[in-house]
């Protein structure tokens, strides 16, 4: 299966995304499609060998949209031509609405076009005027009506509709005027048929504008990486584009430059300005072997780096490429709103249709087509559309913003709801940096040669352990290495059989523990303890140490006065997983666990609660998987390789305070935005049936189009507030 991100034109309103959607995922070979559609993309996950990028560009054409190929971060369109478009037609608009109300407000009448006096060419004037607006909005009738071609019918539909039917009475009218029946000169709605379609244009510039607003934080993302790089070649330093830069490039970063791609320093110290991608102002030092991401800031420091990660493989793209992706899921909240939104074109039609029906019998003509336009311009399906994903994309921003990658915009739903929140304790509560503190010798080898035999197992082995021999150098050979979950290592080294790990060893290797009072005095003396077991004999008794997580103890407070149940899950043995939890406040401790236990406590915590699960996205990737929201903590540069759903790229454990905090205020925001959708639309479309006439409230076709307008506008900047 391959995925990829269609960028989608002529999109309006939900109905548009939601029909989309539907056809692409009947399509054979479509595993999964999902339309977004403020951010005007489709992402689709289909099988390569049986549909081709043309297949899907045709099945989205069948639709009556157009495909524009890979999606990306960019603003196509010409501002400068809608804003010079929106002046000359709000002037032809002004001189229109002059010609048709100015003797309402008692304003001088030009004298050839007064209405009584020279009805034809009051009437014609009008008519040209209104074919200008309709040429103007002739993108807003020609997708309306395709839509209703492709049954797909949307807001556009609902305005074309309305439009054309005023326009096309009015133009009858206008006949019957040149025919000299004068007395219809008082039933001439081009004015508004010209208002509504400049209102939906003014309402779509400011949309898109503040659509535009939503994406910014992406958008940062995108602009981060510097467009030239510094190229080493012997003696000489070249200036390149970004593009020239290839894999293993030797180049330079002086003070105040941005490191051009993802890198390795190889010679020379700086620190470093990641808060783009960390939301941590504090400047990080770099040295030799140390990894660098592209648009991070040297501060001080002229360092060398090899170029490791170049193009759509860099960190900054695979952070955009995550946040597209996610803000193109759809969160639960988000189904009532595609349910609704289905059916909701579909019944303002018959709503129309029947009132227009009724209404031809009980009233005027004139009034009966008022009344049809007037519920189809007033009724607003936008509102709906956009309240969860536009809520959403600023959510997906600023989590990216404060070091945060959500892989789905479900989890910027459901980190709300979670009330269990379980922590892996090394290289998760702890920095998982550790230190070798103590050696019980009990053979005839030296120390040193001892921990040479076991740094060969341990630097062939992912786990945090392992970091506590790294400076340790050894050229022995492994052979039929082997990595037991929860349990250590094996191998065999100069033809004898190395076991390194826990206490559960001596199940294995089916002999006698004499040194537990050993263990116990490591044990409290908050030491995780090796077993170093050759040829079934105990050689030795490693204890190694970890440092808890300065900020560990803050969010353990925080979690528990916001009323969630903490819990730590540890492989680690009982007497260092107890003191660890009781200086970080944590009263549920499970300990000496494998792997696969954590990931049946997990599900077992999860028959009762929604579970949240803290790990370092390796050993803890079952756990993290089985939970409802896994989350990991590692570095920037992990992120493509990563299973969990959410990253915390720089490792700081506040942040997971962060994310429920951002989710809370989501949650928030589309609940609003939902009511105000569902609330606008109860209210006005009676109001447009006239059903209130008689207490004095009713309003006409042009109005109805600026209520419209307003009440998308409303959803768009209340989802802002997010920002």
């Amino acid at each position: 299966m391959k995925k990829i991100n269609l960028k989608i034109d002529g999109m309006s309103c939900s109905a548009c995304s939601s029909g989309l959607e539907k056809h692409l995922n009947k399509k054979d070979g479509i595993k999964c499609a999902t339309v977004n559609l403020v951010m005007a993309e489709a992402s689709i996950e289909y099988d390569e060998k049986k549909l081709t990028i043309d297949d899907l560009n045709s099945f989205v054409s069948e639709k009556g949209f157009k495909s524009l190929g890979e999606f990306k971060i960019d603003d196509e369109e010409n501002k400068n031509k809608n804003k010079y478009l929106l002046i000359i037609y709000l002037i032809l608009l002004i001189i229109l609405m002059y010609l048709s109300m100015g003797h309402m407000l008692r304003l001088k009448t030009i004298s050839f076009l007064d209405m009584n006096k020279y009805p034809i060419n009051y009437s014609v004037s009008l008519f040209i005027i209104t074919v200008l607006f309709l040429i103007y909005g002739r993108d807003i009738l020609k997708n309306g009506l395709k839509n209703i071609y492709y049954r797909m019918p949307n807001m556009d539909s609902l305005v074309s509709v309305g439009v054309l039917s005023s326009f096309i009475y009015s133009t009858i009218n206008m006949i019957l005027i040149i025919n000299d029946n004068n007395d219809l000169v008082k039933y001439l709605y081009f004015d508004s048929c010209a208002m509504i379609i400049y209102f939906i244009k003014l309402g779509r510039v400011i949309d898109k504008n503040s659509k535009e607003k939503t994406k910014e934080a992406i958008k940062e993302l995108v602009q981060i990486t510097p467009e030239k790089a510094y190229l080493k070649l012997g003696d000489e330093i070249r200036e390149v584009g970004i593009d020239e830069v290839k894999k293993d490039d030797i180049l330079v970063c002086k003070k105040g430059q941005k490191f051009a791609v993802d890198g390795i320093i190889i010679k020379g110290s700086t620190h470093v300005d990641e808060s783009f991608i960390t939301g941590e102002s504090t400047p990080s030092k770099k040295e030799v072997n140390s990894k660098v991401v592209a648009g991070s800031i040297n501060i001080d420091g002229y360092v060398l780096y090899k170029a490791e990660r170049i193009g759509k493989d860099s960190t900054i793209s695979e952070i955009v490429r995550l946040v597209v992706e996610a803000s193109g899921t759809k969160a639960p909240i988000a189904r009532l709103a595609d349910i609704a939104s289905s059916y909701f074109v579909p019944f303002i039609f018959i709503v129309a249709l029947v009132s227009l029906l009724i209404n031809i019998f009980i009233s005027p003509i004139n009034s009966a087509v008022i009344t049809f336009v007037t519920v189809l311009t007033v009724a607003c399906p936008c509102a709906l559309g956009l309240a969860t994903p536009l809520a959403i994309v600023v959510s997906e921003g600023k989590c990216a913003k404060n070091g945060i990658l959500v892989k789905s915009s479900e989890i910027l739903e459901n980190a709300s709801k979670i009330d269990t929140v379980i922590f892996d304790k090394t290289g998760t509560l702890t920095y998982g940096t550790l230190k070798i503190s103590k050696i019980y010798n009990y053979s005839k080898e030296t120390d040193d040669e001892i921990l040479k035999v076991v740094t060969s197992l341990e630097k062939l082995s992912s786990h945090p352990i392992a970091g506590a021999f790294k400076e340790i150098k050894t050229n022995y050979l492994v052979d039929e290495f082997k990595s037991l979950d929860g349990i250590g290592l094996f191998g065999i080294i100069s033809d004898k059989e190395v076991y390194v790990g826990n206490n559960k060893l001596f199940d294995i290797v089916n002999i006698k523990n004499e040194y537990q009072k050993d263990e116990e005095e490591l044990s409290n003396n908050l030491n995780s303890v090796i077993y170093v077991i050759i040829d079934k004999k105990v050689t030795a008794l490693i204890g190694v140490k970890d440092i808890i997580r300065k900020e560990a103890k803050v969010v353990i407070k925080e979690l528990r006065r916001q009323n969630k149940k903490v819990i730590m899950l540890t492989g680690d043995n009982k007497n260092v997983a107890n003191h660890v939890a009781a200086s970080l406040g944590i009263d549920n401790v499970i300990s000496s666990v494998l792997p696969k236990e954590k990931e049946k406590i997990v599900k077992k915590e999860m028959k009762n609660s929604r579970v949240l699960m803290v790990g370092d996205g390796i050993n803890d990737a079952p756990s993290l998987e089985a939970s409802d929201i896994g989350v990991s903590v590692k570095s920037g540069t992990d992120i493509a390789i990563d299973t969990s759903s959410v990253i915390l790229v720089n490792n700081d454990l506040k942040k997971i305070i962060k994310l429920i905090e951002i989710s809370k205020k989501t949650v928030k925001i589309i609940k609003e935005n939902l009511f105000w959708a569902f609330f606008y639309n109860i209210l006005m479309i009676p109001i447009a049936l006239g059903l209130l006439k008689g207490v004095g409230i009713s309003f006409s076709p042009m109005y109805g189009s600026i209520f419209m307008t307003l009440s998308s506008l409303i959803v768009v900047f209340n989802s802002l507030r997010l920002r």
